[in-house]
């Protein structure tokens, strides 16, 4: 036993069990909190009995929001075991209700136009349920960028003082993102050639995937800009708004490139919504060109 397991090993896996157990744990809560946010839905029914594949694309892109959310408390540098699972336990929390908060501020002021939880539950929109899990994608990205980059000092040097400067910076930076989403999808409505909440209303489910890659895309960057080490607001925000600008640049860029070297003899906009039935897998290819191009950009960074 002695060849195969030294004390570090040994050490190392009860360290990554506890981070497991930690994580899964944060999961549960999650579940807990959303059904509990979402008391008038029978989760079970609208899976199982009901087949409502709109919900269960939101469901699925909840709980990727969480991973990514929870993510940010367990990456980085390690403090210690015992402060380690203090840091997820309450951070893993505090992302997860920042997670569902991110969901209620975006059906408020992004998809404003018409009510989520009807088009999902009772319509079935399978487009607006791409768009709800983009929403909680794109935010656990940028939570993600908020968690796991260095906080600045609000607060005397103590480890209480580092603690509760910790939260703080979160809470300001999930802030930042949200504002940067509704600003920078507003902007990408007004670029599109045609109504993209009209499009998603009526069950367009491509419409939803070309929207649902351009949130993400955006939330990519975002979440770039926030990531690392604190430096001084000054320098923050520069980063922020260079990559944010980046992605307003590039969406309309991508969406023609999409147009002329993606999708060949074909237009997006005709694909999209000028067919009797939408081509989803033409959404898709703008959907990839707004995400691949994020990645390029951030890689290249």
């Amino acid at each position: 036993m002695d060849d195969f397991f030294s004390p570090e090993d040994l050490h190392w896996l009860l360290r990554t069990f506890l981070y497991l157990a930690c994580g899964l744990s944060l999961f549960l809560f999650g579940k807990i909190l959303f059904g509990q946010i979402h008391r008038k839905i029978n989760i079970s029914d609208e899976l199982v009995q009901k087949d409502n594949v709109a919900f269960s694309i939101a469901y699925v892109g909840y709980f990727i929001g969480v991973l990514l959310a929870v993510g940010g408390t367990i990456v980085g540098t390690s403090y210690g075991l015992t402060t380690d699972m203090i840091n997820i336990a309450v951070f893993g929390v505090l992302t997860i209700c920042l997670l569902n908060a991110s969901s209620w501020v975006n059906d408020k002021f992004i998809l404003h136009q018409f009510s989520v939880a009807k088009e999902i539950i009772e319509d079935r929109n399978a487009g607006t349920g791409v768009i709800e899990a983009a929403n909680y994608i794109a935010s656990g990205l940028v939570i993600y960028g908020a968690v796991s980059g260095q906080s600045p000092d609000f607060f005397p040097d103590s480890d209480y003082g580092v603690f509760l400067s910790g939260i703080l910076s979160v809470i300001i930076f999930w802030f930042i993102g949200q504002v940067l989403m509704l600003l920078t999808t507003k902007i990408y409505s007004l670029i599109l050639p045609y109504d993209v909440h009209y499009e998603i209303e009526r069950d367009n489910v491509a419409a939803g995937i070309g929207f649902a890659g351009a949130m993400i895309a955006l939330a990519i960057l975002i979440s770039y800009g926030i990531t690392g080490d604190f430096e001084g607001w000054g320098s923050t925000i520069a980063e922020i708004a260079i990559d944010v600008t980046l992605g307003i640049v590039m969406l309309p860029l991508m969406r023609w490139i999409a147009d002329e070297v993606l999708l060949p003899g074909e237009k997006l906009t005709d694909e999209i919504i000028n067919q009797q039935v939408p081509n989803i897998g033409a959404a898709f290819v703008e959907a990839f060109a707004y995400i691949g191009s994020a990645i390029l950009i951030v890689w290249c960074m």
